[in-house]
């Protein structure tokens, strides 16, 4: 195994054909989140426009409460929390190449229930431009998707760090149930 695949536990690489599909694989994470475990933190990784926060704003709709957040990226304000169950606390490092993550974004990835305005709980910490965030903040228990251009369409990479395994399995059985909406391209345990 390749060093920087270590605490790894399984990847699924999945087609998304249209912005439909991407959404609808951002309502699959929030379905299956109580499977994620300790995991309460997604990283999203790619390009200027590959599809980040199309895929957040699938998923913070699919959560309770959803309906009433306005899902949008936080370039300018680096954090928009959303009024969700659990709290969304959406992060986009866009502008932080080069720098020092903010500390709410460490406390955040850190897992203190003390950050955002919920009742104690850690928030779901979703993070774009993941790459910019320094390797030693990065947390335990996470899952990275990695989004590229494929043809007209997109392809997820999801990659689990610990508990994320968890969350991860739950995601495959849901999308395979999904009807085919979702290309499911390989899955590596």
């Amino acid at each position: 195994m390749a060093a920087e695949d270590a605490g790894r536990g399984a990847d699924l690489v999945v087609r998304l054909a249209d912005a439909a599909a991407t959404e609808e694989l951002g309502a699959l994470l929030a379905r299956t989140l109580p499977e994620a475990g300790r995991c309460r933190a997604v990283l999203f990784f790619g390009e200027l426009g590959a599809g980040k926060t199309t895929l957040i704003r699938g998923l913070v709709a699919a959560l309770p409460g959803g309906a009433a957040a306005e899902v949008s990226s936080p370039s300018f304000n680096l954090c928009n929390l959303y009024p969700t169950e659990p709290e969304v606390a959406h992060f986009d490092l866009y502008r932080l190449e080069g720098m020092c993550a903010d500390e709410s974004l460490l406390e955040a990835l850190d897992g203190d229930g003390a950050f955002g305005t919920g009742a104690g709980r850690p928030p779901l910490v979703l993070v774009e431009w993941a790459e910019r965030l320094a390797p030693d903040c990065a947390p335990e228990h996470g899952l990275e998707v990695h989004l590229s251009p494929d043809g007209a369409g997109r392809r997820a990479r999801l990659c689990a760090v610990g508990d994320a395994a968890l969350w991860l399995a739950a995601l495959f059985r849901a999308a395979d149930r999904s009807g085919g909406r979702l290309d499911i391209q390989s899955i590596k345990d």
